[in-house]
């Protein structure tokens, strides 16, 4: 007997998949699918789950979601296929983090070019601390430095702050409890990266020609962290009287 005479019969064909993909899920997933009842209950949550993230200007967490959509929703199975249903349509739907977007299709993005706004373009300076701290984060203002070999000018960094890209996340548990900065979910989407860790690894930069065939033998790119939000061992937390500090946060005035 065939292995296609073995499968289960899918009762009703779901959207644009194919029973090779149904096929393919975890029996929790299939039986979801399998069962009416669930599926119109799936199928109105990502309904839903459209219209949150196609009203929302920025991108929305999977926290969110399931704080608006009905309990018990699996989010990733919603995602996964509102994602799908929107593959091959002028408007992807794409993940950010552990948040989801609505973006141009890659391959429609020149249609948008006579509306995009030009934006000035980072100095050289300011693109060196960006790579840095995308890769090494969290690093503080003195490892930059240490590791361009050159002084980093405030103004480089308050650069990075103002568009967004890089934020200051905590302090190192050192001598003088130095800012520690990462990139942010809007560094992300502008780079349409799905998480920190999609950053190119050695052998793609030097296939684009941003490293020389001729590194040092002992030449390495350290590993961004899996979750660029999570505190190392070494760093603490800005408190409410950091950001004071950093004129991130209004100083609270107390009445007498």
């Amino acid at each position: 007997m065939s292995e296609r005479a073995n499968a289960s019969v899918i009762p009703f064909k779901v959207g644009d998949e194919s029973e090779e993909e149904l096929l393919s899920q975890d029996p929790a997933e299939q039986q979801m699918v399998q069962n009416p009842a669930e599926r119109l209950h799936l199928a109105e949550a990502v309904r839903m789950a459209e219209a949150i993230v196609f009203a929302s200007a920025e991108p929305v967490s999977e926290k969110q979601l399931a704080a608006r959509l009905p309990d018990g929703i699996n989010i990733a199975l919603a995602m996964a296929e509102l994602q799908q249903i929107y593959a091959r349509r002028g408007v992807n739907l794409v993940r950010v983090g552990d948040a989801w977007a609505f973006r141009t299709a890659g391959d429609l993005a020149f249609l948008m070019s006579r509306d995009t706004v030009q934006q000035r373009k980072l100095s050289r300076a300011a693109l060196e601390v960006l790579a840095i701290i995308a890769y090494h984060q969290p690093v503080t203002r003195a490892e930059i430095e240490d590791i361009r070999g050159v002084e980093t000018s405030k103004g480089t960094l308050d650069t990075l702050l103002e568009t967004e890209w890089v934020r200051m996340r905590g302090r190192r548990k050192t001598p003088g409890r130095p800012v520690t900065y990462g990139t942010t979910e809007t560094f992300l989407d502008h780079f349409a990266l799905e998480e920190i860790r999609d950053l190119p690894g050695m052998e793609e930069l030097k296939g684009a020609g941003l490293l020389s065939g001729r590194m040092p033998s002992n030449f390495s790119i350290p590993q961004p962290p899996a979750d660029p939000d999570a505190l190392a061992d070494d760093e603490d937390a800005l408190t409410d009287i950091d950001l004071e500090e950093l004129g991130l946060l209004t100083p609270r005035v107390t009445e007498d």
